[in-house]
């Protein structure tokens, strides 16, 4: 051998151990605990997962997830929209401060968060009094904490960075001259939005409400903490985590069955992520299809 071919064979030596030691990783940390929840959700047969999973509790556990996600999917698209286009379109004291601000929610843990929505809507909360003048008003019994209200609101705030984030770099590599052009030429706000900026930012905004959309539908900590009556608040999570703190068997093996719901989505996701990474990754390098 060559000294040449020395080089060569240390980096495909190097490279096979780094491919090993990752395939390995993966397999252990990931692939072989999401399998052995599908295992163990079958683990009683195919009849007891069906009636696992269409218990009124979970039932209902399923729509309040749903209800939480999608709201707190449209919402934050809305706010993520207008957040981007306000930090990289406008110039204004406090900019800074408030791109920082959005950043919350990936630096606070979610339980605090829980207990700050808590704090603020419940019984000692501060806006507890307009609460209750409100329902006095109108003769409504409008309730935040410990209602499903209160988790759509969790919900909203553990998850609104994740829009924002993916839309921003686009739009500041995109830059202005595009859309002051069209503004130049007589073109509304909305026209130049739909036919320019939306065109441009479809596949990062698509993107970010997968992001979304996975981060509301696993989320634990801060519903925990507003969410008290199961079969009316609870979610898949909570249920699931109902479910196996239950402790016999039967009930351990409907919290994997139920599980095995949020693997499957998570499935979903991961694939619609992964396409849509890649027409994202294939429209930055200008091969928009």
């Amino acid at each position: 051998m060559s000294e040449n071919d020395k080089p060569e064979k240390r980096k495909r030596r190097t490279r096979s151990i780094c491919i090993l030691i990752t395939v390995l990783f993966i397999t252990v940390m990931l692939i072989m605990p999401l399998l052995s929840i599908i295992a163990s959700s079958l683990k009683e047969g195919f009849s007891f997962y069906i009636k696992s999973i269409t218990t009124p509790y979970v039932l209902s556990a399923l729509k309040v997830t749903i209800i939480a996600t999608v709201a707190a999917v449209v919402i934050n698209t809305l706010f993520g929209i207008i957040a981007a286009w306000l930090l990289t379109r406008f110039d204004f004291k406090g900019k800074q401060v408030l791109a920082t601000l959005i950043d919350i929610p990936f630096s606070i843990s979610p339980v605090i968060v829980g207990l700050a929505f808590l704090m603020t809507f419940g019984r000692l909360g501060f806006f507890y009094p307009v609460i209750r003048w409100f329902n006095e008003f109108t003769g409504s019994n409008i309730r935040i904490a410990f209602a499903i209200p209160g988790v759509v609101l969790a919900t909203i705030f553990v998850t609104f960075p994740y829009v924002s984030r993916e839309i921003i770099p686009v739009l500041n590599s995109l830059g202005k001259d595009e859309e002051e052009a069209a503004a130049l030429m007589g073109a509304n706000g909305f026209t130049i939005f739909f036919k320019i900026t939306l065109p441009n930012i479809k596949w990062s905004l698509i993107y970010g409400i997968i992001l979304c959309t996975s981060r509301a539908l696993g989320e634990f900590g801060a519903v925990n903490a507003l969410s008290k009556t199961r079969g009316e608040t609870f979610t898949l999570p909570l249920e699931i985590d109902a479910l196996y703190m239950s402790g016999t068997d039967t009930s351990i093996t409907s919290a994997f069955a139920v599980s095995s719901i949020l693997v499957i989505i998570a499935i979903i996701v991961l694939v619609l992520r992964n396409i849509f990474e890649h027409r994202q990754s294939d429209y930055k390098k200008g091969g928009q299809k």
